[in-house]
Formats: C-alpha cells, sequence, structure tokens
C-alpha cells in the first residue's frame, strides 16, 4: 500500500496537539491594523484551537500527523 499524501495547504495552515487537538493561526493579523484596538491585535496573536466538528475534516487532510 503506498503512503497516502498530506494536503499541502493543510499542511502549512494547520498543527496537531499531543492531545489530538488542531491548532491554527488567527485571521485580521496582516493588514487595516490601525484602526484595531491594540488589546485586540495582542489576542489575535494567540493560536487557536479548532472545534471537535471541524478538527475531524482537517485530520482527514493530514493522514500522519
Amino acid at each position: 500500500m503506498p503512503k497516502m499524501k498530506s494536503h499541502s495547504g493543510a499542511k502549512k495552515r494547520f498543527s496537531v496537539t499531543k492531545k489530538g487537538k488542531v491548532k491554527h493561526k488567527k485571521a485580521g493579523q496582516r493588514h487595516l491594523l490601525t484602526g484595531m484596538k491594540s488589546s485586540r491585535g495582542r489576542k489575535l496573536r494567540r493560536s487557536g484551537i479548532l472545534a471537535k466538528n471541524e478538527a475531524k475534516i482537517i485530520k482527514k487532510y493530514l493522514p500522519y500527523a
């Protein structure tokens, strides 16, 4: 049986923790930052965890993660 291929886009955007949760970077930190509250900008720096139903889909794209 050949190796399964990981989805290249998902590989760059998501990572799986030891407990099997899926981490991602939060959106909204690229441009138009001057109008944003600084507290909001700081909160966006932290990585987020996907919901269980979304994580299930992403894990199919990352078979060896």
